[in-house]
């Protein structure tokens, strides 16, 4: 039997590689290998590890341009792109690694169009100091979401708008699951998006920040989106896609907001009514009048 080596990137001993043919191409399911797939959907293991897997142009650009930690960049040496090629000479990452194409399509979750690279990004501390909402800022807190593409969703829109942080409370969906990462388009890199599991630390958070109010979006509401004030400092609950929000939040909300109906339709997506909510904030601030 051989000594083990030391790979090129001083990550300790050098991983198995293929039974025959390249050599430095990872064609095994080895241990590492397991421990990247593990991350596609185990979130234990992504919480255990810290990290999550990204990829896609748009969201590895976002991870690397936030300064994001890119701890390994994965690749199956034929990359041909200039995105590509000029990411793998940047040196952005702790690691790089050639998995064989096989391997590489399994990670990717793509039957075809492999991607060319994805990303081994570590995850931030879980504080609600990386928010910072300053004196008229906006914080949008998802309470029990179910759907990871839901929160990805929101996460993007928070970003179009402007939001200063999302914080997602109680038993949720994970903001580092990949169809969370893949909805919010790189926007999980700009925005900070903080898990906070109990819902009164949340509160006492928001209480440290003088005048933020405390809105939450139901049907049963104090007035209209249009006709509520948002050009305060604002922390705007969206509660979970099935229930509303929790009994705990309606006591906690200062005031609740609805969205007239004008069709047949009872209620909206929960995605859509924070949409709608924050747009008409935005507007509001904007123009500097709420409707009457």
């Amino acid at each position: 039997m051989r000594p083990t080596r030391r790979d090129d990137h001083g990550g300790g001993p050098r991983r198995p590689g293929p039974r025959a043919g390249r050599p430095g191409v990872l064609a095994s399911r080895n241990a590492r290998f397991q421990q990247w797939e593990a991350l596609l959907d185990n979130r234990t293991k992504r919480q255990r590890l810290g990290q999550f897997l990204v990829q896609g142009v748009r969201p590895i650009t976002q991870a690397v341009e936030h300064g994001w930690t890119v701890q390994t960049l994965l690749h199956d040496g034929s990359a041909t792109s200039r995105w590509a090629t000029e990411l793998l000479r940047a040196g952005i990452a702790e690691d790089q690694v050639r998995l064989s194409p096989d391997l590489l399509r399994d990670l990717s979750q793509k039957d075809e169009d492999t991607v060319e690279v994805i990303a081994v990004v570590r995850m931030p501390p879980d504080d609600l100091d990386r928010i910072d909402p300053g004196p008229t800022g906006v914080i949008v807190i998802l309470d029990r979401p179910v759907s990871p593409g839901n929160v990805g969703s929101l996460i993007r829109t928070c970003d179009a708008l402007g939001v200063s942080g999302v914080v997602v409370t109680g038993h949720a969906a994970d903001v580092y699951d990949p169809k969370s990462v893949r909805a919010s388009r790189g926007s999980v890199f700009a925005v900070p998006a903080v898990r906070v599991p109990a819902p009164a630390d949340v509160v006492d958070w928001v209480r440290t920040h003088p005048g933020m109010e405390i809105v939450g979006t139901s049907e049963d509401a104090d007035s209209t989106v249009w006709a509520h004030d948002f050009r305060g400092p604002t922390a705007l609950v969206v509660g979970n896609e099935t229930t509303g929000m929790s009994a705990f939040w309606q006591e906690a909300c200062d005031r609740t907001v609805s969205i007239p109906m004008v069709g047949s339709a009872s209620s909206l997506n929960a995605t859509v009514a924070a949409s709608i909510t924050l747009y008409e904030l935005v507007r509001q601030r904007s123009e500097g009048v709420p409707r009457r």
